[in-house]
């Protein structure tokens, strides 16, 4: 599990050290289970893969799973189109502006 993209809308992990940390647990938690949905450091965690790429989507522990998982289903449908139904990591990178882009247009300031 490593990183190719992630954005941070408060100050929950500031530095970057935290971030990796918490992104590693975060995908040692995930990896390997079936659910889509997880509860990890007071934290919702809605889940998805496809092929070789992990998407995440988390919220407070207040946050509405419903909720977060449209926001999820949005990306991933987003990215499907965009990739013409090939969602994986090499395609993924070489659209790595309609990533920033779907995710500017997802989320509204967090």
């Amino acid at each position: 599990g490593e990183r190719l993209f992630a954005k941070y809308y408060d100050d929950t992990y500031p530095g970057a050290k935290e971030q990796k940390a918490f992104e590693k647990n975060i995908f040692a938690k995930t990896h390997r289970t079936d659910s889509e949905i997880a509860l990890l450091e007071g934290l919702t965690v809605v889940y998805k893969s496809s092929i070789d790429l992990y998407f995440y989507v988390i919220g407070s522990s207040h946050e509405n799973e419903l909720m977060l998982t449209a926001v999820l289903n949005c990306l991933f449908d987003s990215l499907s189109q965009m990739l013409r139904k090939n969602v994986e990591k090499r395609a993924l990178l070489e659209n790595m502006e309609g990533l920033f882009l779907a995710v500017d247009e997802i989320v509204d300031g967090g």
